[in-house]
């Protein structure tokens, strides 16, 4: 959910599980254009909206690309097989949260390309994650 934030003095996304509490102001609604919703809203991956200024580079398995291939993950993503039937898939983001945790249930199916700092995000995830199993 988009609304004004008055503490930050800013348009914010909220998540409607995380409002404790609201209350209804005297103030009139703030009217905000159509086209800032939409850079704020749609530019970015997942709820952690804010303009785009990265670009994920993800390699899936053949296995898994036949149905990687089919799934929206953003409006502006870019996708193509390469000649070994892998699926590469190109998605814009701000804040990388949402996404580590979309391309970690992917598991051993997805390689992160680029850039490196997901790369290495996502690689500690799964250390993380073998190591509680004794891996």
């Amino acid at each position: 959910m988009a609304a004004w934030c008055h503490k930050k003095e800013r348009l914010q996304t909220f998540s409607l599980d995380g409002i404790q509490s609201a209350k209804v102001l005297a103030d009139k609604a703030l009217s905000v254009d159509r086209k800032q919703l939409d850079a704020m809203l749609k530019s970015s991956y997942g709820i952690f909206s804010g303009k785009a200024d990265k670009v994920a580079k993800l390699r899936f398995t053949p296995e898994r690309a036949r149905w990687v291939s089919l799934e929206d993950w953003h409006s502006e993503q870019r996708g193509a097989f390469d000649s070994d039937k892998h699926y590469l898939l190109e998605v814009p983001y701000s804040d990388d949260r949402e996404l580590v945790m979309d391309i970690l249930r992917h598991g051993p199916e997805v390689t992160v390309l680029d850039p490196p700092e997901l790369r290495d995000k996502v690689a500690k995830a799964l250390k993380a994650a073998a190591e509680m199993y004794g891996g």
